[in-house]
């Protein structure tokens, strides 16, 4: 035993080669290896430490954190490396040329990886890019999982990872879905044959788009005229969703919906798929993703739109119009269109049937008023921003109309002669009045108890939304 150690020992203390005066050994970089360790670890330690704790006691964000804490940590790296150094007896002045020498060579050698570290300190610092956004790079989409020093790791919707280089992402355009929303437009286009009726198609498109859930209401869904393309009609859906990481699942349950209106009315695509329209078979519920296909009545929408009063004097162009601010909806008896105290996001006209409005509490539900055909409702919810008074049910199946209010502001604006009517209109519903005034009392809204004066409130409200259009 005694042999085996004075062997060891002469092994480990014998000299290999000097730096400058001092004497290396193998058991002098057993001891320099384990102290940078050491250092190595205490480094990685403080990083934590900064970031999750400390720093993130003081309320700075996530980014910042990160970029604190990795420059911190490695300063104190650094210096804990050199004091080790000399601690061991290495003066680092005996052979500083040689070290600038090799360093040159090496930045050189390591200049991407050094672009990379740059790169990653940016990212964490100016938190354009963060942990959890939802980004589009390279024709790929996916989460931020992970910012670290020297590379970004993208969970792709394929579910696999997408491991980028920080300079590749601080040097190329990224599309970042998250940033203020996850709101994203998704563009749906369509070709149909010349012959096709285009008032029937758009509402074939709206219909489908006003019907799905994640479709937002404002901006609302628009049909765009793309032109006449080699002896077609070029149309597109344009609509909001407010996620667009489920952009996939709605496009395609907006394409079954498209589909089913398509082969109801026997609209053919141009030119290449006419048989598909043709075809009887439907989608399954399944297939179908988040949306049943909206069913169409045969009887055109404009016919029904220009058999009112208040639209008899459109022209055609007029009502293709108008069919693009808003669409069509059925109820059937006794289904409830708007609970008593939904706030209002549509301009509602009664194609067909009625609609009850029916005042409930802990002790009575009364029906109030009814609305018929060619009657319309919720411009005052529009127009005075409160919520309805009156649970609004239908009475019978009831076909509507339902113009969302960016389309109202805009059918006023080209109208004006609407205002007339709406005024006159609501001149003529004094249990209508009674029922809004008595609700704005209830609020506070409203000091004067005359329903005269909520009637002037309305019409001045409904003159400065079209001005302000118009503006």
């Amino acid at each position: 035993m005694a042999a085996l150690q004075v062997a060891w020992s002469q092994i480990t203390q014998a000299p290999l080669f000097r730096l400058g005066t001092t004497p290396i050994t193998i058991g002098w970089m057993i001891q320099v290896a384990l102290l940078l360790m050491l250092v190595s670890l205490f480094t990685k330690g403080l990083r934590q430490l900064l970031k999750n704790i400390i720093l993130k006691r003081l309320g700075m964000s996530e980014g910042t954190r990160g970029a604190v804490a990795i420059l911190f940590s490695w300063s104190m790296g650094a210096l804990g490396y050199v004091l080790v150094l000399q601690a061991m007896g290495l003066q680092l002045e005996s052979f500083a040329l040689v070290v600038s020498g090799l360093g040159v060579g090496i930045g050189l050698g390591l200049k991407e990886l050094t672009k990379n570290w740059a790169s990653g300190l940016t990212l964490l610092g100016e938190q354009k890019l963060k942990v959890g956004d939802l980004i589009e790079f390279n024709n790929k989409l996916g989460y931020i999982q992970d910012i670290s020093i020297r590379s970004t790791v993208i969970r792709t919707f394929r579910g696999s990872e997408l491991i980028v280089p920080n300079s590749e992402l601080t040097n190329r355009m990224v599309e970042n879905w998250s940033y203020q929303d996850c709101q994203s437009r998704i563009e749906i286009p369509l070709k149909v044959v010349p012959t096709s009726d285009l008032s029937v198609v758009t509402e074939i498109l709206l219909a489908a788009a006003f019907t799905h859930s994640h479709i937002l209401r404002s901006p609302p869904p628009k049909v765009m005229f793309q032109g006449f393309q080699e002896g077609s009609i070029s149309l597109e859906l344009w609509a909001w969703v407010d996620r667009v990481d489920q952009r996939a699942g709605i496009r395609s349950a907006l394409h079954f919906a498209i589909a089913h209106g398509l082969r109801q009315h026997q609209i053919q695509l141009a030119p290449t798929l006419p048989h598909w329209v043709a075809a009887e078979s439907e989608p399954s519920a399944a297939e179908a993703g988040a949306i049943a296909p909206a069913t169409i009545p045969n009887e055109p929408l404009k016919d029904l739109l220009r058999s009112i009063d208040y639209f008899q004097s459109f022209t055609p162009l007029e009502i293709e119009f108008l069919i693009q601010l808003g669409y069509r909806r059925q109820l059937t008896t006794a289904e409830i269109l708007y609970q008593q105290g939904d706030g209002a996001h549509e301009f509602c006209i009664v194609l067909r049937g009625a609609i009850e409005a029916i005042f409930e509490n802990q002790r009575i539900s009364r029906r109030l008023f009814s609305f018929t055909e060619g009657e319309f409702f919720g411009e005052l919810p529009l127009m005075l921003n409160v919520p309805y008074p009156t649970t609004m049910r239908a009475a019978e199946p009831t076909e509507l109309f339902l113009i969302h209010r960016d389309g109202f502001q805009l059918l006023l604006n080209n109208h004006p002669h609407l205002l007339e009517v709406i005024s006159q209109a609501m001149g003529d519903r004094q249990d209508v009045l009674e029922s809004y005034r008595h609700h704005l009392e209830t609020v506070g809204l409203l000091e004067d108890s005359e329903p005269k004066s909520l009637m002037a409130r309305f019409q001045n409200q409904l003159r400065q939304w079209v001005s302000h259009w118009s503006a």
